[in-house]
């Protein structure tokens, strides 16, 4: 991780990295959690409002609801405040670090840790028991990092009846690219940079570490082929990256 003025240049962030984000000095909330401030200050409470559009299960009551690397921005915060308003009890899980920025409640229980390695005890006292499971803006870092199968698997695994899992905005590099080739993508593109010039696109080549439509679409397989439903979601237009992010939802029948 490399920061200048206040202007950052991130190494492919991993959860020791993220350690270091959550205690380095004069970080915005934003900062804390990979952003710079232009991509959500302003944004999350659209951010949220599309979560909660998409985990339906967030707006009955006594829910049992799981935020796997959930930060330190406002999205744990927004989230907090509706599981005290619904009656949820709800488990965070990050590093200490991160744990350390969102404040105690009696409904919230922390756990520090890396999911799911460090915290199979867990996983194993709320099997089938979990409503709402939040995942977001995560699963890129989990796919350079870990197994994104045993991710996905430990992840369903919690799910009761009904429990709906949000892995939210995937980072597709398949979708930004079909973007960047519209015409739609190619005047974003020069609004932004202030410039005449197309965006500079490579197709058919191999990019490691990036999520593609493959990844995206087997994670969808693996799902229901372990007889869970399984949709790939777009992201509401109000949203900074709605043109190259999308969600995906998986829900135990």
């Amino acid at each position: 991780m490399c920061i200048r003025d206040r202007s950052y240049t991130f190494d492919p962030l991993t959860f020791d990295g993220f350690r270091e984000l959550a205690t380095a000095d004069g970080l915005s909330r934003h900062e804390r959690v990979g952003f710079p401030d232009s991509y959500r200050d302003g944004y999350e409470t659209a951010i949220y409002r599309d979560i909660r559009a998409k985990l339906s299960n967030l707006s009955r009551s006594r829910q049992t609801v799981f935020d796997i690397g959930c930060g330190c921005s406002d999205l744990p915060m927004l989230l907090a405040e509706t599981s005290r308003q619904r009656k949820h009890e709800l488990v965070l899980c990050d590093s200490a670090e991160m744990l350390g920025h969102v404040a105690d409640e009696p409904f919230i229980r922390k756990e520090p840790g890396v999911f799911p390695r460090e915290l199979s005890d867990l996983i194993a006292e709320f099997a089938g028991r979990v409503d709402a499971i939040l995942v977001y803006s995560v699963i890129q870092y989990v796919f350079v990092e870990a197994s994104i199968f045993d991710f996905l698997d430990a992840c369903c695994s919690l799910l009761a009846p009904g429990g709906q899992l949000l892995i939210g905005d995937i980072p597709n590099v398949s979708k930004r690219k079909r973007f960047f080739a519209s015409e739609a993508g190619v005047r974003f593109h020069q609004e932004f940079t202030g410039s005449e010039d197309s965006p500079v696109l490579e197709f058919n080549a191999v990019e490691r570490s990036k999520i593609d439509d493959a990844v995206v679409l087997s994670l969808i397989g693996r799902a229901r082929a372990a007889g869970f439903d399984a949709y790939v979601m777009a992201q509401s237009s109000e949203l900074p990256m709605a043109n190259r992010r999308e969600d995906l939802l998986i829900v135990r029948p």
